[in-house]
């Protein structure tokens, strides 16, 4: 199988993910207080407000919650911290199963899988939540920091992820969500936006990962994704070696990879700093890349990435040193032995039979402005003639429209 195309030092803007770097270590807690939270989490009941006050808390298990309209909220990120560096037994940090469920001001670190885990709910609130692991990248870490799947009206705000094996800050299979004001480093993929609909991406933060956003579909899910608008974003150096675990999608994500879509419709791109990534700023891609075969995918899926509007970014370096072998030989190739990929890189796979309105479509309508250049790479013919012709790109979308939680 080839290496697939698709799938992706700056002052980090501490002041707008939370608390500074520089906030004292939590300080020293009674011991006690640990199974106490265990059971407040399963006697909850709806209206309860569970506080965590300062400290550091040590858990050997993961802890749950099964209940609708709890809060718990902590004294502050960094200083209300849960440490499962010595668990045990359990596959999460925190499982919440509950709707109307907020979290907020407080770390969890070191859990064996996820951080926190929030399935099939609605109405949640992220806020002020670190979660890390604390020797840095490592395959051994957990998969997924913030982890929300199935889940509707989803807000994820000044939050930080920091040394997932898979995605940070992850949003999968849900309806109607906003994460903002968030900073994403040293994970795999920074923030990953996976097979859902109606999702805005904005004024965060993604550096160091593998990949710094990622927006896909994958192919072997009950629901497609669509509907997503990344914006107002610093997505600068991404070009951590990738550590997910071998023969997981997050894998396959070249380092140095900044912006990716991956067969994704209706996808809006705007006003973002994308800098510095070694692979490519953006890459357009098809799960075709990656080796998955038809016989692979859930029936009815799209695996080519349509109506992609990227406009108005503010692109600089990158694509000078990509990722794995195939790669470098087509930036030799294609941009000579001293030149660079353009700031898109798409793989070339498209659907040639699509129609609109009963006639042949022109394309993906993958749509390009302010940009230095692209790059078909020609996947479908085994890479063998890459072009940079940016006229099939000279085209506009009609804008996607904001999500709104009503919430503010």
């Amino acid at each position: 199988m080839r290496q697939c195309i698709p799938v992706f030092a700056i002052a980090l803007v501490l002041g707008a993910c939370g608390e500074s770097a520089n906030t004292p270590p939590a300080p020293a807690a009674d011991a006690s207080y640990a199974p106490k939270l265990q059971q407040q989490l399963l006697d909850a009941k709806p209206g309860d407000v569970i506080e965590i006050p300062a400290g550091r808390y040590a858990f050997d298990r993961s802890l749950t919650l099964r209940a609708n309209g709890v809060t718990i909220r902590g004294a502050g990120m960094d200083k209300s911290v849960l440490s499962f560096k010595g668990q045990k037994a359990g596959a999460e940090g925190l499982l919440v199963n509950g709707d109307n469920f907020t979290i907020e001001n407080l770390t969890i670190e070191d859990s064996k899988g996820d951080g926190l885990k929030i399935s099939e709910s609605k109405q949640i609130t992220i806020r002020g939540v670190k979660v890390q692991w604390t020797g840095g990248p490592s395959t051994k870490n957990g998969a997924y920091g913030l982890y929300p799947v199935k889940t509707s009206n989803v807000l994820i705000e000044n939050c930080v992820a920091i040394a997932a094996s898979d995605a940070g800050i992850y949003v999968g299979q849900s309806r109607d969500v906003i994460v903002r004001r968030s900073r994403a480093e040293s994970n795999v993929a920074g923030i990953e936006i996976e097979n859902t609909i109606n999702a805005d991406v904005y004024d965060n933060v993604a550096t160091n990962n593998t990949g710094g956003i990622l927006v896909f579909n994958m192919p072997a899910l009950s629901q497609q994704g669509g509907q997503i608008r990344v914006f107002k974003n610093k997505i600068v150096a991404n070009n951590t070696s990738n550590f997910g675990a071998k023969g997981t999608p997050v894998a396959s994500v070249p380092a140095g990879s900044g912006m990716v879509i991956n067969s994704n419709d209706d996808v809006e791109i705007f006003d973002n700093d994308i800098a510095d990534n070694a692979t490519a700023n953006i890459i357009v891609s098809s799960v075709y890349s990656t080796g998955y075969k038809d016989s692979s995918m859930a029936d009815g899926f799209d695996p080519y990435p349509e109506r992609i509007y990227i406009y108005g970014n503010r692109l600089k370096g990158g694509g000078d040193s990509p990722d794995g072998l195939d790669l470098k030989a087509l930036k030799v190739a294609s941009m000579g032995l001293t030149g660079r990929f353009p700031d898109v890189l798409w793989d070339g796979y498209y659907n040639k039979s699509r129609t609109i309105d009963g006639q042949p479509a022109p394309g993906p309508q993958i749509c390009l402005e302010d940009v230095s250049g692209v790059i078909n790479a020609d996947g479908p013919n085994g890479y063998d003639n890459p072009n940079t012709d940016i006229g099939p790109f000279r085209c506009s979308l009609t804008k996607l429209p904001a999500i709104d939680l009503g919430r503010g």
